[in-house]
């Protein structure tokens, strides 16, 4: 499925002009008649509905949407919750709380056989306390970051002064570089363990023949220029870090950490930021003009991101005149980029599954048996596909129809 849209994938759409695999494919016509209320869904819930209602899509680019419609359907687990006190949850945030009490409820078979539970890119302990607490299990959590160790530390403390003493133990290392040692008693654990750390940590899993779940985010978060596939199974393609980058895109009116309407203005802005650089004779790569500052300045609006952009690379400030000049002009290009990138958000969660099955293929060659299924609601996290494994089916959870 994803092999003859790799060009797709590889090649973002970062200028006003039709890309390449656009024109081949005799898409842009299409694509570009796209009214603004067709745009609005399209972003929002996909190209399903757009595609379904147009009488004149192209017919390879309507195979295409049923086709990734039909392949991404992943089974859902459905909503479970185990009774935890309240002051378990104290000083949790709200989103994370959430995700946390979808996944106790489908980790208890496989903790409740497990030695130690051990979590990987733990953050600041939240899901390791919650676990020690509820499970009874010894626990290591397991990050690179001392502060957040610290602070885990400090909870666990204080939760411990109430319910006793928790089997809980925090490491500061990075799993990247000190591999944690995992035996085939344990049950390996990644909350949104991101990019590379993922990878290893299914790598370590497979090599042990433990018990996993994992629910992967920031794909692109890795130290190489690409993704090189982990299975022997042929058909896995190397992915370059642009490439896994689609993956963090939520066809949702509320984003993660900000809505769509927010992140397209941002992208708009940083567009107007890149045409006042190459106006004033700088050769700006796309991305290259936030170089310096941070990317969340984007949502301040062009007037002020320019002038911190000027600042940071020693430029005279903007005036109102090329402010607004730019702002028109990136409103029209962005108009256009909007609907030719169309196809391309079209493929983000194909890509993200295909990273998933990679990692599910290794586990299957080592011999334990896999699920991937949804975990989240995607109001709660687009980052919702969870990855388990154990070398006895009858402790994975059990998926409702896919949906």
């Amino acid at each position: 499925m994803l092999e003859p849209v790799l060009d797709i994938v590889l090649e973002p759409v970062d200028e006003p002009s039709a890309p390449a695999w656009c024109v081949s494919r005799g898409w842009d016509g299409f694509l570009l008649g796209l009214s603004d209320a067709e745009l609005a869904v399209g972003e929002a819930r996909g190209l399903f509905d757009v595609v379904e209602g147009r009488a004149d899509t192209p017919s390879s680019l309507r195979r295409l949407v049923q086709d990734v419609e039909t392949v991404t359907r992943v089974a859902s687990l459905g909503a479970s919750s185990l009774e935890l006190p309240g002051a378990s949850w104290r000083g949790i945030p709200l989103r994370k709380r959430g995700q946390i009490a979808a996944f106790l409820p489908v980790l208890e078979p496989l903790a409740r056989r497990a030695e130690r539970v051990v979590d990987v890119g733990a953050g600041k302990g939240h899901l390791s306390r919650l676990a020690a607490e509820l499970f009874g299990r010894d626990t290591v959590a397991w990050d690179r970051e001392a502060a957040h160790v610290r602070a885990g530390e400090q909870r666990a403390e204080a939760r411990a002064r109430d319910v006793g003493e928790l089997r809980l133990r925090f490491v500061v290392e990075d799993a990247l570089v000190r591999e944690p040692e995992l035996r085939a008693t344990d049950l390996a654990v990644g909350l949104h363990a991101c990019g590379e750390l993922g990878d290893r940590l299914v790598s370590l899993a497979a090599g042990a023949r433990c018990d996993l779940a994992l629910i992967s985010c920031c794909l692109q978060k890795v130290r190489s220029s690409a993704r090189a596939p982990l299975s022997e199974t042929k058909g896995f393609p190397a992915l370059p870090r642009a490439a896994l980058g689609l993956t963090n895109l939520s066809t949702s009116p509320d984003g993660v950490e900000a809505s769509l309407e927010d992140n397209l203005r941002a992208r708009r802005t940083r567009l107007g930021l890149r045409q006042l650089l190459r106006a004033r004779g700088l050769e700006v790569a796309p991305g290259e003009e936030m170089r310096g500052v941070n990317r969340r300045q984007a949502q301040r609006g062009l007037a002020a991101l320019a002038r911190r952009v000027c600042s940071v690379r020693l430029l005279s400030p903007p005036s109102d005149a090329e402010v607004e000049a730019n702002e028109r002009s990136a409103a029209v290009a962005y108009a256009r980029i909007r609907r030719l990138s169309l196809p391309r958000n079209l493929l983000a969660r194909l890509v993200e599954l295909a990273v998933v099955l990679d990692r599910a293929a290794l586990l299957e060659e080592r011999g334990l048996a896999v699920l991937v299924a949804r975990l989240f609601e995607r109001d709660l996290t687009p980052r919702n596909l969870a990855l388990f494994a154990s070398a006895d089916p009858a402790r994975l959870p059990r998926p409702h129809v896919a949906q």
